[in-house]
């Protein structure tokens, strides 16, 4: 029997009198490569937004690895082991490449160091410095990066900044990472590299992986279960083939078939 990863019920969340999301039940396994898919204004990012604290859901609950995760802060459930990119990249544009994964480092206890012994500049300040540089390095290493490690990521071309991103959301040990469009912009060449570090991390880092995305080719590549929403309710879920064939979901969604 598969290991449940990540678990909502009946999870929804209403702005006044509009509904944004409602009854969202998604059972996702360990290991699983996951999408989540609908139309634009569908409810897709507001999902992840409950699922990573920045909304608060006005009903149901979700649960990570079986804790209930409700209601709980952003860095809360960061530290649990949800990690998450955006639609719209966010980088630290006048950082450099591995100043970008170093933030994200920081924030594991293995590479704290008390106020007193940074200020003063201690060798412990520097000896867990160099540990967090070598993560940082081997982390890019693996999204191909690591050459441009002292680029500035504003100057980066468009792909390799959406893989910075994910070499940053992976830094935080996550157990379950949340891709909010990961191709978008993307040349088909790079959409291409894309799947193929998707599969790798899910596949080398013992990774669950939830994506959200627009283009149909990516979603039928890699993901193995989907969901689809409209008007924040779902409209079908199950094995990814058999969903994109859905009659309802063709009509909606994706046109008719050519």
């Amino acid at each position: 029997m598969s290991e449940v990863m990540l678990k909502t019920e009946n999870l929804g969340i209403s702005f006044g009198g509009l509904k944004a999301a409602q009854n969202v039940n998604i059972t996702i396994n360990k290991g699983d490569l996951y999408g989540l898919i609908g139309p634009n204004g569908a409810g897709k990012t507001t999902i992840f937004n409950l699922l990573t604290g920045v909304y608060q859901p006005t009903t149901g609950k979700f649960y990570l690895d079986g804790e209930d995760l409700t209601g709980k802060k952003q860095e809360i459930i960061n530290r649990k082991g949800i990690a998450r990119t955006f639609q719209n990249i966010r980088l630290f544009n006048n950082m450099t490449v591995i100043s970008n994964v170093m933030v994200a480092l920081n924030n594991l206890p293995e590479y704290k160091c008390s106020p007193f012994t940074s200020m003063l500049r201690l060798p412990k300040h520097f000896a867990v410095e160099k540990k967090m540089r070598d993560r940082a390095k081997e982390l890019l290493d693996i999204f191909g990066l690591k050459e441009e490690r002292n680029t500035l990521a504003c100057n980066l071309p468009y792909g390799k900044q959406r893989k910075l991103e994910i070499a940053r959301a992976m830094a935080t040990n996550p157990k379950l990472l949340l891709l909010d469009e990961p191709a978008a912009g993307m040349n088909p060449h790079e959409t291409e590299e894309l799947m193929n570090t998707i599969r790798f991390v899910r596949d080398n880092f013992d990774m669950t992986i939830l994506l959200i995305e627009h283009d149909m080719k990516l979603v039928g590549g890699i993901c193995e279960k989907v969901t689809v929403l409209n008007f924040g309710q779902e409209l079908a879920s199950g094995e990814t083939a058999e969903v994109l064939h859905d009659p309802r979901v063709i009509t909606a969604y994706i046109g008719e078939d050519e």
